[in-house]
């Protein structure tokens, strides 16, 4: 009997994570959790906000991951990636636009769409052995760092600007990590490089979920919806 709960408290889990949950009329009165405790309805669309925020920034580690291999390797694909990679700042920009408006959100897209292009160049100029131009590129990788965390820090008091440099340079700290990984065929820090970042990433997400949950909890009901 045991089991078969454990089996039947899995199988909700994952309904609730696919938003097959979402489809019913009305909202149960508490939630399954991974681990098999109800927590109270209350806390989904808290949930919700988490899971959506956490698939836009896998996104982009992800992507950005893609990117560096194929950029490395000279595959023909590095224009598609750099696309869609490309798009995923675009869907976070959309993503806070219910919070803070339209222009808000195009002003964060564009940040990141220059941390992504800024990243495309150091991956270049590393791939071509010139480290003058990978160290000015990191500077100015850093300093776009900088602007955006200034510019979520000043929309959101619960986002401590020092609390968000020092996790965007981390990021950027561990992104270099997988680039010079793979060019020294260190296959073993890449690895770790991109697993580590992997995990900060996602508390990055949680983070700014955290955030908007606590600015704007009449508006959770509202979350973030996933990029197409």
């Amino acid at each position: 009997m045991k089991m078969r709960m454990s089996v039947i408290a899995v199988i909700a889990a994952s309904l609730i994570g696919s938003g097959a949950v979402a489809q019913q009329p009305h909202r149960p009165s508490s939630v399954t959790t991974g681990v098999g405790l109800a927590a109270p309805a209350e806390a989904q669309p808290i949930v919700e906000l988490k899971m959506a925020m956490r698939k836009l920034w896998e996104d982009h580690i992800t992507y950005t991951r893609n990117y560096i291999i194929s950029a490395l390797a000279g595959l023909e694909d590095e224009g598609q990636i750099a696309e869609r990679l490309l798009r995923n700042q675009d869907d976070i920009g959309a993503a806070i636009k219910p919070y803070y408006g339209d222009a808000a959100g195009k002003q964060l897209a564009a940040l990141l769409r220059d941390h992504i292009l800024i990243a495309t160049q150091i991956v270049a100029a590393a791939k071509a052995g010139k480290m003058d131009e990978v160290a000015t590129g990191q500077k100015k990788w850093s300093a776009n760092g900088k602007d955006i965390a200034a510019f979520l820090s000043g929309a959101n008091p619960h986002w401590a600007k020092k609390d968000l440099e020092h996790m965007l340079q981390t990021h950027l700290d561990l992104t270099t990590g997988e680039v010079v990984g793979r060019l020294k065929k260190d296959w073993a820090a890449d690895i770790k490089s991109y697993d580590d970042g992997h995990a900060h990433m996602l508390m990055f997400a949680d983070m700014l979920a955290d955030g908007i949950a606590k600015q704007f909890p009449a508006k959770l009901n509202k979350s973030l919806a996933f990029p197409n």
